[in-house]
């Protein structure tokens, strides 16, 4: 038994052709479609209700609760299965790849997931800044949550997963990316991806608006709060201010009291500041990532360090050539580098 969990809002014109095509690639299977229906306008409910004496599908509609992701739960709530497929109604899922992903999983993979970014996967006729807000996103994702770097496509939408890995799991995602909660705190321990091609919009218009962009960027926020992410970057801070305290306090020792020349002062000043840093984010910051030699870790913090200066240094001298204030200027550059530095210790160093 498979079930497929289709959320539904104006998908009406999609419908019959979406289940003609799922009937027809899992002939032989049995399956039951379960459309989630967020109240449509158009009434795609009552278009799956009809069509569900032809084909095995149960259709919840949902009059007082709306959102992609808490349809999907509901879904999975009222599925029959241990195996689970989710797919968009669009016709940008095709129907034909279910087979493909219900085969990784019973070769032994928990999550299967269609993937637009894998070899062989595409997407067809998106413009430009739409392919770039896909990107980006799941580039600013798979840095902020490091348990998906190696995932292509982790927002993907189309994906199947054995039961057990989201049994007794608390899932509250904000936004369209259900997966991406899945893939953070589901229970699993081998992730596949299936490549496909994105194909274009039969029917009815896209979700993407500019508060999607914005639940998506809170979503990750949470997931980061979740994976302890966000405590470890303000411990990050903490030990940053006190490698400032550091580096002030032995360069004043070295030109007051020990006279030496303020423009060589301030490299033992670096160093020493460098090296309470390590320390400290070593013996807390990172204490739990400690998995390469104590040696290693260091010379990789060193090189964080200095990709760190040179990040500050370009982006000073960027922003003084389009003419912003030099203090201003300095403040932005010290924060782009401060993010690179974390990011560098977090999956590099520590990682």
């Amino acid at each position: 038994m498979i079930s497929i969990i289709v959320p539904t809002y104006n998908e009406r014109e999609n419908l019959e052709e979406l289940f003609e095509r799922i009937a027809r690639a899992l002939e032989g299977r049995e399956f039951e479609i379960i459309v989630v229906d967020d109240d449509s306008p158009d009434k795609t409910w009552k278009k799956a209700e009809e069509l569900a004496k032809k084909y095995p599908v149960k259709v919840i509609r949902r009059t007082n609760k709306r959102g992609l992701s808490s349809a999907v739960i509901r879904g999975f709530k009222e599925a029959n299965s241990e195996i689970l497929v989710v797919m968009d109604a669009d016709l940008q899922h095709p129907p034909e790849v279910i087979p493909k992903l219900i085969e990784a999983i019973e070769e032994g993979v928990d999550v299967a997931i269609a993937s637009r970014y894998v070899k062989g996967g595409k997407v067809e006729n998106w413009y430009w800044w739409r392919k770039l807000i896909s990107k980006g996103a799941i580039m600013i994702g798979r840095v902020a949550l490091p348990r998906i770097r190696n995932i292509k496509d982790p927002v993907s939408g189309f994906f199947a997963l054995r039961r057990k890995v989201i049994e007794d799991v608390e899932l509250n995602p904000v936004g369209f990316k259900i997966l991406l909660e899945i893939l953070i705190k589901g229970k699993y321990e081998r992730v596949a991806e299936v490549p496909f091609i994105f194909g274009i919009r039969k029917a009815g218009e896209s979700k993407l608006t500019r508060r999607q962009v914005f639940n998506y960027l809170k979503h990750l926020y949470r997931l980061m709060r979740w994976e302890g992410e966000i405590d470890r970057l303000v411990k990050f801070s903490i030990v940053g201010l006190s490698g400032i305290l550091v580096n002030e306090g032995v360069l004043l020792i070295f030109v007051e009291f020990l006279g030496w020349d303020k423009r060589l002062a301030v490299l033992p000043a670096i160093e020493l500041s460098i090296l309470n840093n390590f320390i400290w984010n070593d013996l807390w910051t990172f204490r739990d990532l400690r998995r390469k030699p104590l040696y290693l870790r260091l010379f990789n913090f060193h090189l964080a360090a200095l990709a760190g200066a040179v990040v500050q240094g370009l982006i000073y001298l960027i922003l003084l050539y389009v003419g912003i204030h030099y203090l201003i200027a300095n403040l932005i550059a010290i924060g782009f580098s401060f993010i690179v530095r974390f990011l560098f210790n977090r999956n590099i160093t520590w990682d």
